[in-house]
């Protein structure tokens, strides 16, 4: 027997509604409207091709990465945990492998920057320590000090007459028997305070030809000051430029000129309406 049209269309909607659950997330862009608002046809099921995925939501963490088969054999790297990446230095050249610490800000949902997600374009913050450690050794600048000035040679001890030493009965005793004495035994305090005197001692020494060098490239460089605040705070502002759900990266640039003024404000403004 024929069906009539609205049995007909009934079926139909049963159907496309079946293949939904079945299939769960898709990609295509059959079931949106037209841009004038009028519906769409269903002229085919859903494919396989048009398939999509849950969200990896990947946050910091241990690095922690899954496998998964994807069309054609080949494998996209789920990244679910992730705490380091390589961060460009643009107006420097360079890139450093460094800690990420927080996520500050993401244009998209705010609810992404409480929960600390990591995905592309959110504003992270990062450890400045391996772009200072850079600067001193290219510029002879420390950074973060009040006073960042280059790194001094340390004065040659100057030779003096050896200052005539008084025996002691000691010595006498020493002297006239010949046997050694055995040396003191470092006690527990002197251990714990030996760490913090290396510290001290040992200083970055430059010599008189890398002094000149450095002062060659720095010339009249200088730095912006919204930079200068972020290395004294130990923290640079950055941004994600890689897909760490699909590439298990998390690699980015550090913001800098108008981009980094344009985010301080957007931060700022965030901010002031939390209050």
């Amino acid at each position: 027997p024929r069906l009539s049209p609205r049995w007909l269309s009934f079926l139909f909607r049963t159907r496309s509604s079946s293949a939904c659950v079945e299939m769960g997330i898709a990609r295509d862009s059959r079931h949106k409207r037209r841009l004038t608002g009028g519906k769409r046809q269903f002229y085919r099921k859903k494919r396989r091709h048009e398939m999509g995925r849950q969200p990896s939501m990947t946050k910091i963490g241990a690095k922690r990465i899954h496998l998964v088969r994807v069309r054609g054999g080949h494998f996209k790297r789920r990244a679910l945990r992730l705490e380091t990446g390589n961060f460009a230095w643009g107006s420097e050249a360079i890139s450093r492998r460094t800690r990420i610490l927080n996520v500050t800000y993401n244009a998209s949902n705010n609810e992404l920057v409480r929960t600390n997600t990591l995905v592309k374009n959110a504003i992270v913050q990062i450890d400045a320590n391996p772009f200072r450690q850079y600067f001193l050794h290219h510029y002879g600048v420390e950074l973060g000090k009040t006073s960042s000035k280059p790194a001094t040679k340390k004065e040659a001890p100057t030779k003096e007459a050896p200052a005539k030493k008084e025996t002691t009965k000691k010595e006498t005793t020493k002297k006239e028997t010949g046997k050694k004495e055995t040396p003191a035994k470092e006690t527990k305090k002197d251990a714990k305070a030996t760490p913090a005197k290396k510290e001290e001692e040992e200083k970055i020494v430059f010599s008189e030809a890398v002094k000149t060098k450095h002062a060659r490239r720095l010339g009249d460089y200088k730095m912006e000051q919204n930079l200068v605040d972020q290395f004294t705070a130990g923290r640079l502002l950055a941004c994600i430029s890689s897909r760490p759900g699909q590439s298990g990266r998390c690699d980015g640039y550090l913001l800098e000129g108008k981009e980094l003024e344009f985010y301080m404000k957007k931060m700022e403004k965030r901010k002031t309406a939390k209050k």
